[in-house]
């Protein structure tokens, strides 16, 4: 598809009183609350838990048992290369920084990138490592850098985890080996792979599509089968006995791009049948419509005590959500707005929710915000508008 179609809506517009109007909350490009109208039909697969999400928005197209925790296995050192990329990009590491390599990491079990105790090894090597090797002595041998002790490490994700929403997810080490508090969500897991997209596009594109890595001697190829595909670009594998084969992955194709959540399949082959599958059925069952250009007005909003009397409402972004094939034009929009909206009013604050219905049925509540700041009017102005207040 060479560009998303888009559907004229007519808004209905809803002033709602402050006490009526539920807590908008920060502007996010996913829906607060789920859709609950008829879907087609979703693959059956064999897995104990999946989930489907457009990206970037985080609409979520499909999912089964997404809120059950999981061991995470692998897909743990997602979160372990945010916090590289994060500390690289804040300066506390270099990519050409030598990490000494320590026993620990050295003996590290499962999956290794053969780093051997007492060498010194390039950041960007580990990264490379731990992201298409899935080295677990790769994972310690970072963590020990940035924390100086993989337990300090922990202790970093997990507070990352609380920053990103991951309600459900806890973190014991870097590497993702099995211990009893150490557990995840697909739900979960999907906000942190959308962040680590995000808030690092460049390193993502770079590391995570690379299809093998050959360090000290020995070439090992990207546990991630589905690179072969070409629309595909990530994300990660996990594997242990508990958490059975796991496989997240993010495909494009035209406009559109699909974030796969798989868990607890049988075999390295199941968990790429079906992930191709889940992206499948993502792609052709669903037509992903442009309802706002980023920056055109959804509405104009009355603003009391304002240098102006309105303000632009709408989106950051493109503005686009995903409807089953054929039923675009069922889709209704109804813009609620707090009222009274009252001056200061900041460039991105929340001022309103765009709610989508399909057939009558809810299909998502998304935060619309100001596209324009509204400074506060001088003493005369927020007079005049105090008495029209009283009237209104």
């Amino acid at each position: 598809m060479d560009s998303l179609p888009c559907i004229s809506t007519g808004i209905v517009i809803s002033m709602l009183k402050p006490r009526s109007f539920r807590s908008l909350l920060p502007i996010l490009l996913f829906p607060l609350f789920a859709h609950s109208q008829p879907l087609p039909a979703p693959p059956a697969l064999a897995a104990k838990a999946w989930l489907l999400q457009e990206l970037p928005s985080g609409q979520e197209l499909v999912s089964q048992g997404a809120n059950e925790r999981f061991e995470p296995a692998s897909l743990t050192k997602l979160m372990t290369a945010y916090l590289i990329f994060e500390a690289v990009r804040q300066g506390a590491i270099r990519l050409d920084q030598a990490v000494p390599v320590s026993e620990k990491a050295w003996r590290t079990q499962g999956s290794r990138m053969f780093i051997k105790v007492g060498t010194q090894v390039p950041v960007e090597d580990l990264i490379k490592g731990m992201i298409v090797q899935s080295g677990n002595d790769a994972s310690v041998a970072l963590a020990e850098a940035i924390a100086g002790s993989e337990e300090n490490f922990a202790q970093m994700m997990n507070r990352q985890a609380q920053r990103l929403g991951m309600k459900d997810t806890h973190f014991s080490n870097a590497s993702g080996l099995p211990e009893a508090q150490h557990y995840a969500t697909a739900r979960d897991l999907a906000v942190l792979t959308r962040a680590l997209i995000r808030d690092f596009p460049g390193e993502y594109a770079k590391y995570y599509s690379m299809k093998e890595f050959l360090y000290n001697g020995i070439n090992q190829p990207n546990r991630n089968r589905l690179l072969r595909d070409p629309t595909v670009d990530g994300v990660k594998t996990g594997h242990t006995d508990a958490a059975g084969y796991c496989l997240i992955a993010s495909s494009k194709r035209g406009e559109r791009r699909l974030l796969s959540i798989v868990l607890g399949t049988a075999s390295d082959a199941v968990r790429t049948q079906e992930s191709l599958r889940l992206l499948n059925y993502g792609f052709q069952s669903f037509d992903a419509v442009r309802l706002f250009t980023k920056d055109q007005p959804v509405s104009n909003l009355r603003v009391w005590k304002g240098t102006a009397s309105t303000v632009k409402a709408g989106f950051t972004s493109d503005f686009a959500v995903s409807v089953p094939k054929g039923l675009s034009s069922r889709l209704k929009t109804e813009l609620r707005s707090r009222q009274p909206l009252m001056a200061p009013v900041a460039a991105g604050q929340v001022v309103g929710t765009l709610t989508l219905s399909l057939d009558g049925k809810p299909y998502g509540d998304y935060p619309v915000v100001a596209i324009e700041a509204v400074p506060v009017a001088g003493l005369f102005g927020r007079m005049i508008d105090t008495v029209r207040l009283w009237f209104n």
